[in-house]
């Protein structure tokens, strides 16, 4: 067995420990409708706390929203959700994003989560792919608070923007990330 295996054990042992003290509901596969529901909620709860984030949607070619995506780590971390394609304001395809993280990092959370694409080309490249890997190919802008106040609908120029919102529990730590995006049927 590999050291980065585990390493992937131990932190899904620490997760399962630690989720129900920290507030948290282990993920369970959900199926399309609660996915529907859940996306519609979050991205209604991103457009209520964050305006230019509503502006963007209006804009966007397709909505990758993830309503509920679970982290946990300690050494070795991983994240796992599933979420719903948004093109036209309907569902077209289903995802689940997962992540393999390595490095100084400890905690568990609970976290949404929204990708915009704002090209045909970055939400083709995605929709075409067996496994979108986020920061590989497309340019993506994570957005912040501070972004967030600086940026105008006519000067948009990466291909995705993200936002990242309603964190529950504690997470600390650096780590190398790679996040997948796979095409899932529900």
């Amino acid at each position: 067995m590999t050291k980065h295996i585990r390493f992937a054990q131990a932190a899904l042992i620490f997760t399962m420990l630690a989720m129900p003290f920290m507030g948290l509901q282990p993920a369970v596969a959900a199926s399309a409708e609660e996915i529907d529901q859940g996306a519609a909620a979050a991205l209604k709860r991103l457009y209520d706390k964050e305006p230019k984030a509503k502006e963007l949607g209006a804009k966007a070619k397709g909505i990758l929203v993830f309503p509920k995506v679970y982290k946990a780590g300690f050494i070795g971390g991983a994240h796992f959700g599933e979420g719903a394609l948004l093109v036209n304001g309907k569902t077209v395809a289903y995802y689940n994003t997962i992540e393999g993280s390595y490095g100084l990092q400890i905690g568990v959370q609970e976290f949404s989560y929204v990708l915009f694409f704002m090209k045909d080309s970055a939400l083709d490249e995605m929709r075409n792919s067996e496994g979108f890997e986020l920061g590989v190919g497309p340019s993506i802008v994570v957005v912040d608070a501070g972004v967030a106040k600086t940026m105008t609908t006519t000067t948009l120029q990466a291909d995705i923007y993200a936002f990242i919102f309603s964190q529950k529990g504690l997470m600390a730590g650096l780590g190398v990330k790679g996040s997948k995006l796979t095409k899932i049927d529900k």
